[in-house]
């Protein structure tokens, strides 16, 4: 099984909604028994919530459930995810910090945008303080993101769909 870990800052607007959206992709695949998805913030802010509201909205509005609650990331999630995908430069500044402090220096974690072409070392914008328009932003980016990241994790794993 293929693990992978989308991370933001609170894990209540992006990384939820990646990870939703990755759901609904590998559905679509024939691939759901292949891989197991969760999502997780580098803060300790919104541990146990619900997502935002308009995450879940954005989620409706193109039919994908949200079930998740906050939480945050811990050593277990540097041995038990094969990808973890930070959302922007500072949650990847945080994980690579946490990794060396969680005894898994060797552990690559990625940028989410870094597998679309052109948009390396782009960061999926931080919607929370915006309005709705700015999580159908990051809906648009996210789900063209994980298009290109599932691409290469198929050609990498060698699946077939």
């Amino acid at each position: 099984m293929i693990r992978v870990l989308f991370v933001c800052l609170g894990n209540i607007c992006r990384s939820p909604l990646a990870e939703a959206i990755f759901d609904a992709k590998i559905k679509e695949a024939n691939l759901p028994t292949t891989f197991k998805s969760d999502s997780a913030g580098t803060s300790d802010f919104h541990i146990g919530e619900l997502p935002d509201e308009r995450t879940i909205l954005i989620g409706k509005k193109y039919g994908l459930p949200i079930n998740h609650r906050g939480r945050q990331v811990n050593r277990t999630d540097f041995r038990d995810f094969d990808y973890i995908l930070a959302m922007d430069d500072n949650n990847l500044r945080n994980l690579n910090n946490m990794k060396v402090r969680f005894g898994y220096p060797d552990k690559e974690v990625h940028l989410m945008r870094d597998f679309v072409p052109g948009s390396e070392g782009k960061s999926v914008p931080d919607p929370y303080y915006g309005g709705e328009e700015g999580f159908e932003e990051i809906y648009k980016i996210l789900d063209k993101a994980i298009d290109k990241f599932l691409e290469k994790v198929i050609e990498t794993h060698q699946l077939y769909v």
